[in-house]
C-alpha cells in the first residue's frame, strides 16, 4: 500500500471565475459611481449656491420692506400728531394706529438734550399680550443716549431690544423733520423670524455693529449676542459689495454663506447652509450605488460560484478519490447527475473503484479535519472539574415489566420512555454550562469546568449541583401524571453522585473513533458516590471536595463517611437538600417524603458484595 501526499490546488476554477467577475463589476460600476459623483457634485454645488443666494435675497428684501414699512408708518403717525398738536385728536390717531399696526410696541420722539423722550406713545395691547412692562421701552431709550445723539446727528440705527423686553423686539432710530428731530419705533421681530424660517438654509440678521437682531436660535437674540468678531462677519463688513457669497469655516464646519446689505441702518441679512448638507444627496446616492454594486457583485459571485461548483466539485471529488485509492482506501462513493464528460468520467471511476473489491474505513471527518487544523491536539489536559453521574432507580425491574407487558413492542417503548427522560436531563446540564459526556444505559455522565467553565472551580461545582436540583424538579413535574402501576410510563427516580477534583480531559479513543471525555480518580469517585444514594436513602450526594467549594450556598446533611477502595482516608459525604433561600425541601426528611424514600438503617445496610467499592461508616 503506497501513500501519496496531497497536492493542493493553488487557484481553483471557482476562485478564478469569481476573481474575474469581481474585477469587472468593481471596475465598471465603481468607475460609473465615481464619475457620477464628480459631475453631479459640481451641478449640485452650483444649484445649492444659487438657491442659498436666492433665499438670502428674498429674506433681505422681506426684511428691508418690513422695516421700511415700520418707519414709514411711524412717520405718518408722527406727522399726524404734529398736525393735531398732540391733543385729543392725536391720542385718538395713536389708538387707531396701534389697532392697525399691532406689531408696533411704541413710538417715541427723542429729546434734543437726551433724557426721557419728548413724546412717548405706547401700544398697551402689545405689552399686555406679551406680559411686558411698558416702561422697558422708555428705559431702553434712556439707557442709550448715544444712539439718540447719533440719530439727532442724522444717522439711522437698528438696535436689538430683546434683552430688555424679554421678547424678539427691535428698535429703529431714525431722523425726523428734515433731520431736526429724531424718533424711535419699537416693533416685533417675530414676523421676520418666521419669514426667515429654520430650514436647511439658515438666515439671520445683524445690525451695523454686528449685534444679532433676528436668528433661528432665539437664545442668541435674547442674550444680545454679537458676531462682529467672527471671520465671515468681519470680512463681510469690510467688503464694499452690496451682496456676495463665499465659503467659510466656523467651529470646524464649512458653510456656503451669502449676505445682502440692507439700505437701512447698515444692517445685513446672512444666509448659510452647511457644506456637508449640500452633498448629503450625493453621499446617499453614492451609498446606494455602493449597495447596488455589492448586491450585483454578490449575485454574480453566487451565480459563478454555483456554476463553477458544477465543474470544480466533480473534479475535486475525483481528485480526492484518486488520492484515497493511492492511500489504500479503495471503496469510494462517487455520484454524479451530470450528463457531460465529467459525468461520464465519474461513472467510469466509480466502476473502477468497485471493481477493486476492497472495503476501507473512514475516520470521522469532522474530527479528522479539526485534528488536521490543530484544533484537537493529542494527549490530555488537567482540569479542575466537577463530575456528575446519575442512574435510574430500579431500571432493571422496570425494563422487565416492559418486556412482560408489551412483548415485541417493549424495546420501542423503553427507548421512547428513556429518550423523554434524557431530553429533560440533558437540558438541565446544558442550561448550567455543563457537558454531557455519555449515556451508559440508563445512566448519565456529565462534567463542568472542562470544555466550558463558569470562571472558577467553585462556580462550576455550584452549576453542577444546581443542575442536579433542576433534574429533581423536572422529575417531580414528569411524575405528576404517572402512576406506579402504569407499565408503559412508570415514574422515574434517580440517584446523583457529584465529586470535584483534578481530572484529565481531552479527545480519547482510537483512530476510528474519538470522543471528548474525562478520566481520573475523581471520575471514579463520582461514579461510586452515585451508587451510595440507594443504601443511604438519598437522591443527590456530593463529596467533601465539592462541599468545601459550595457548601455555604447549600442546605446539606452530612452522611456517614465512606472509605472508598484505594483511598486510605475516609471520604465525607453530604446529602443535598436544596439551595439556601429557595422554596422546596428544607431537610433530608422532606426530600425522602417527596420521593417516597424510606429512611435506611445504616447499621443494617448490606455492603457484603464480592467486589464492594466502599465501606460505610469506616474511619
Amino acid at each position: 500500500m503506497r501513500n501519496s501526499g496531497k497536492q493542493d490546488v493553488r487557484f481553483s476554477i471557482g476562485f478564478k471565475l469569481v476573481a474575474i467577475i469581481t474585477m469587472l463589476v468593481l471596475l465598471s460600476l465603481g468607475t460609473i459611481t465615481v464619475l457620477v459623483s464628480v459631475f453631479v457634485s459640481q451641478d449640485v454645488q452650483i444649484a445649492a449656491e444659487d438657491n442659498n443666494f436666492t433665499v438670502n435675497q428674498r429674506s433681505a428684501a422681506e426684511a428691508e420692506s418690513t422695516i421700511t414699512a415700520f418707519r414709514s408708518n411711524a412717520l405718518v403717525l408722527l406727522d399726524t400728531l404734529v398736525a393735531a398738536g398732540f391733543g385729543d385728536a392725536s391720542r385718538q390717531a395713536a389708538i387707531l394706529f396701534f389697532e392697525r399696526y399691532q406689531d408696533v410696541a411704541a413710538v417715541a420722539v427723542l429729546s434734543p438734550g437726551g433724557g426721557p423722550p419728548a413724546q412717548f406713545l405706547v401700544n398697551p395691547r402689545f405689552f399686555l399680550s406679551r406680559e411686558i412692562d411698558s416702561a422697558a421701552a422708555e428705559s431702553f431709550i434712556t439707557a442709550r443716549q448715544e444712539a439718540g445723539e447719533r440719530t439727532l446727528a442724522g444717522e439711522t440705527l437698528l438696535l436689538n431690544a430683546a434683552p430688555e423686553f424679554g421678547a424678539p423686539v427691535a428698535a429703529l432710530y431714525f431722523p425726523w423733520q428734515d433731520n431736526s428731530q429724531g424718533a424711535v419705533v419699537f416693533f416685533s421681530a417675530e414676523g421676520l423670524s418666521e419669514t426667515f424660517g429654520t430650514g436647511t438654509n439658515m438666515s439671520f440678521m445683524i445690525n451695523s455693529e454686528g449685534d444679532v437682531l433676528i436668528h433661528p436660535d432665539y437664545a442668541l437674540v435674547r442674550a444680545g449676542a454679537n458676531m462682529a468678531n467672527q471671520d465671515f462677519i468681519r470680512n463681510m463688513r469690510e467688503n464694499t459689495a452690496q451682496r456676495t457669497q463665499t465659503l467659510y469655516t466656523e467651529d470646524g464646519i464649512q458653510y456656503f454663506g451669502a449676505f445682502t446689505r440692507l439700505n437701512i441702518a447698515g444692517s445685513a441679512v446672512i444666509t448659510s447652509i452647511e457644506y456637508n448638507k449640500v452633498f448629503e444627496g450625493i453621499a446617499a446616492t453614492t451609498r446606494r450605488n455602493a449597495y447596488l454594486t455589492a448586491a450585483v457583485l454578490f449575485l454574480s459571485v453566487l451565480f459563478i460560484w454555483f456554476f463553477s461548483k458544477s465543474i470544480s466539485g466533480p473534479l475535486r471529488s475525483l481528485a480526492e478519490a484518486a488520492q484515497k485509492i493511492e492511500g489504500g482506501t479503495f471503496e469510494i462513493d462517487l455520484a454524479s447527475k451530470s450528463q457531460d464528460e465529467i459525468g461520464l468520467l465519474t461513472s467510469s471511476f466509480r466502476r473502477m473503484s468497485a471493481a477493486l473489491g476492497i472495503f476501507g474505513r473512514f475516520t470521522n471527518r469532522e474530527i479528522a479535519v479539526r485534528a488536521m487544523r490543530g484544533d484537537i491536539k493529542p494527549g490530555g489536559f488537567p482540569k479542575h472539574a466537577t463530575v456528575f453521574f446519575s442512574d435510574i432507580r430500579g431500571f432493571t425491574e422496570k425494563s422487565e415489566q416492559f418486556t412482560r407487558v408489551f412483548g415485541d413492542e417493549a424495546s420501542d417503548r423503553i427507548v421512547h420512555w428513556l429518550n423523554e427522560y434524557f431530553t429533560h436531563m440533558v437540558d438541565c446540564v446544558e442550561k448550567t454550562n455543563g457537558v454531557v459526556d455519555k449515556f451508559i444505559g440508563d445512566a448519565v455522565m456529565a462534567h463542568w469546568g472542562t470544555a466550558y467553565s463558569a470562571g472558577s472551580p467553585a462556580a462550576d461545582a455550584f452549576n453542577c449541583v444546581q443542575s442536579a436540583l433542576m433534574m429533581r424538579t423536572c422529575l417531580v413535574e414528569m411524575n405528576k401524571n404517572r402512576s406506579v402501576d402504569d407499565p408503559g410510563n412508570p415514574p422515574i427516580r434517580i440517584g446523583c453522585g457529584i465529586n470535584t477534583g483534578i481530572v484529565t480531559a481531552g479527545q480519547i479513543g482510537s483512530d476510528l473513533r474519538m470522543e471528548y471525555t474525562v478520566i481520573g480518580d475523581p471520575v471514579n469517585l463520582a461514579s461510586r458516590t452515585e451508587a451510595l444514594n440507594k443504601p443511604l436513602g438519598t437522591d443527590i450526594l456530593i463529596t467533601e471536595d465539592t462541599w468545601n467549594l459550595v457548601g455555604n450556598d447549600l442546605i446539606t446533611e452530612e452522611m456517614p463517611s465512606v472509605t472508598v477502595k484505594g483511598k486510605a482516608k475516609p471520604t465525607r459525604m453530604f446529602a443535598v437538600v436544596n439551595l439556601k433561600g429557595q422554596e422546596g425541601p428544607q431537610s433530608l426528611a422532606e426530600v425522602r417524603d417527596l420521593f417516597g424514600i424510606e429512611p435506611p438503617d445504616i447499621s443494617k445496610v448490606d455492603t457484603g458484595e464480592e467486589e464492594k467499592k466502599y465501606e460505610i461508616g469506616a474511619g
